[in-house]
């Protein structure tokens, strides 16, 4: 029989815990904000890239995927409204690694092998997104405290 295990609550107080939390979230945050700034740059060929994946109305996907990559990013890393900024990272990592990184269909090895490496970085991008939202309804450190929760 499992032993009953108890939850401890999420706890800063330990020496430099809220610096390391923080140093994670810019890390995180910070590059998924630079992925998002990526989807205006050449909104032309990821959208050229969307439509040979099938996505339906491609430049808006680029450009509403854009949006909640830089937004997403920038409110994990200054910790504002971070229930909304991790959940919609998680939603858009895990679709995104279904949708545009399909590596089970494609022939080509080495095609086969960048898309899996691409869909395995979403998968954890996406772990780590629901970890932070499970701590969202908590005072982050380091952070502007803005959130619905």
């Amino acid at each position: 029989m499992l032993a009953d295990f108890t939850t401890l609550p999420l706890q800063f107080e330990t020496a430099l815990a809220g610096e390391l939390f923080l140093l994670g979230r810019i890390l995180f945050g910070a590059t998924l904000a630079f992925t998002g700034l990526n989807h205006f740059t050449d909104v032309d060929a990821m959208a050229g890239h969307a439509e040979f994946k099938g996505l339906p109305a491609p430049r808006f996907s680029v450009i509403a995927s854009g949006l909640v990559l830089l937004l997403g990013g920038l409110g994990v890393v200054v910790g504002a409204y971070p229930v909304l900024a991790a959940g919609a990272l998680a939603g858009f990592l895990l679709v995104s690694a279904v949708t545009m990184h399909d590596f089970w269909s494609v022939d080509d090895p080495g095609e086969r092998q960048s898309e899996m490496t691409s869909f395995l970085k979403n998968v954890y991008g996406a772990g780590a997104a629901v970890a932070l939202l499970a701590v969202g309804g908590t005072a982050w450190p380091y952070a502007l405290g803005l959130g619905l929760f």
